[in-house]
């Protein structure tokens, strides 16, 4: 089996370490891949992942699986134009794709089938008075959001009318989110602790894999602006089982028959951020693909075959396969480059990776990073995930940071409280992944 993957990310770095893991040994390609990739697979040329492009290296290396990362090109259409000419792709189609490609869909999409979620409005950006008078009745705290793809950093949390001043010109500006602002949704402020949901889906089968918890601002105690997020850990404690049977019977179940009974069978992994308020779970956003960085806590947790779970979900017989996980705590650090998530520098020289991917049960995932002979250099804003598994969170936590402490590149950056908020909770909680499926009841 040759498998390729798209993207150059920490977690296509995640995705080809776990299918080099797979007893059928297959061979990995990553396209255009980083200096860690190269690692476990071999490294393809890709400037941009447009069908053509992807199409040609699937037919020179006889490619039987694609395995598409990043959001942009699954909702570009990429996995449809694949299908169209046989190829088994991992990766919902174009239509389904719009539950993150349009966060105005979305919202559209859980009011038509009565999933919970904040109240919200949308606006076109040129209805700009509109929008002003809207948000001016609601006041603060709100949340203000570019519908479109805005790199993880759509979302601007509002906590007073200077802050919703100053989110509304970032919006409307068109300077830093250009088209993913043509229309902006405005959201009722929810209280409560994050999880994310992976369910992997078939389009009638689906498993979940173990929850996450993301760190999305930059700064300790999640102050200062998004980012892609800078760090996470798995499972997260505050999905307990009552809360998941909720989560499950209120959003999985019903997000997945929507999207089936509106034509858009999901074939993929949909990723459910989740807030978790005083009147259960309710939906803050979806994701077309795995988490980055979650994808680097959860896939190390999964003990059965990946490839065979991401081939069997590309073929339709998800329901054949068992899916394995460990009952381990995982947790993973994210290393940025000094400015991030505004200006940074690159081409700097990383140092201690071996010392640290030395560590026992401790892996050190690449995001922004190239090979340059045998240096390995800063290419990204996130540069580097430190990975690590213990039986409790604690020590996984402890592992992380240890690895992060023996790497080094000038302004190296990292969050210094991932995982807090896990370690309030008895990890003994934790709820076990289900599965279920779309197929109507009997």
């Amino acid at each position: 089996m040759n498998a390729l993957i798209i993207g150059s990310g920490g977690r296509e770095h995640a995705l080809a370490w776990a299918l080099s893991r797979s007893p059928q040994k297959p061979s990995i390609f990553v396209a255009p891949g980083n200096a860690g990739t190269q690692q476990v697979a071999t490294n393809l040329e890709l400037d941009a992942p447009d069908p053509d492009a992807v199409q040609a290296l699937v037919e020179a290396h006889g490619i039987g699986l694609v395995v598409i990362g990043p959001e942009q090109p699954l909702v570009s259409g990429l996995a449809n134009r694949l299908r169209e000419v046989g190829v088994a792709v991992f990766g919902p189609g174009k239509g389904a794709a719009q539950i993150e490609g349009s966060k105005a869909f979305s919202k559209a999409f859980m009011e038509r089938h009565n999933i919970p979620t904040a109240a919200y409005r949308t606006f076109r950006r040129q209805d700009e008075a509109a929008l002003r008078a809207y948000v001016k009745e609601q006041g603060a705290p709100l949340v203000l959001k570019a519908s479109g793809l805005a790199a993880g950093k759509g979302a601007i949390v509002c906590m007073n009318r200077r802050e919703i001043e100053d989110g509304l010109s970032q919006l409307l500006s068109g300077d830093q989110f250009d088209q993913a602002a043509e229309e902006i949704v405005v959201e009722a402020f929810m209280e409560g602790e994050e999880a994310s949901l992976f369910v992997v889906a078939d389009g009638t089968s689906w498993v979940m894999l173990p929850t996450a918890q993301d760190h999305k601002r930059i700064g300790d105690d999640d102050t200062g602006p998004n980012t892609g997020g800078m760090g996470a850990y798995a499972p997260a404690p505050v999905m307990t089982p009552d809360m998941m049977d909720l989560a499950t019977e209120r959003i999985v179940q019903p997000t997945l028959d929507g999207l089936a009974a509106e034509g858009m069978p999901y074939n993929g992994v949909l990723y459910v951020g989740l807030m978790i308020t005083p009147d259960g779970p309710k939906v803050v956003e979806y994701n077309c693909r795995f988490g980055d960085p979650e994808a680097q806590a959860v896939l190390p947790l999964v003990t059965s075959d990946v490839l065979e779970l991401l081939l069997a979900t590309a073929e339709g017989r998800l329901s054949e396969i068992d899916v394995t996980v460990s009952n381990m705590a995982s947790a993973c650090v994210v290393m940025a480059s000094g400015g991030y998530p505004g200006a940074y520098s690159k081409g700097l020289p990383v140092s201690g990776l071996d010392m640290a991917t030395q560590l026992p049960n401790t892996l050190v995932f690449h995001a922004g990073t190239v090979g340059v002979g045998s240096l390995v250099r800063t290419s990204g804003g996130r540069v580097l995930a430190v990975s690590a598994q213990a039986s409790g969170l604690q020590g996984a936590l402890a592992r992380a940071y240890t690895g992060i402490s023996l790497i080094h590149f000038d302004g190296a950056y990292h969050r210094t409280d991932i995982g807090r908020k896990g370690l309030l909770h008895d990890m003994s909680l934790a709820a076990a992944p289900r599965s279920g499926s779309t197929r109507p009841s009997e």
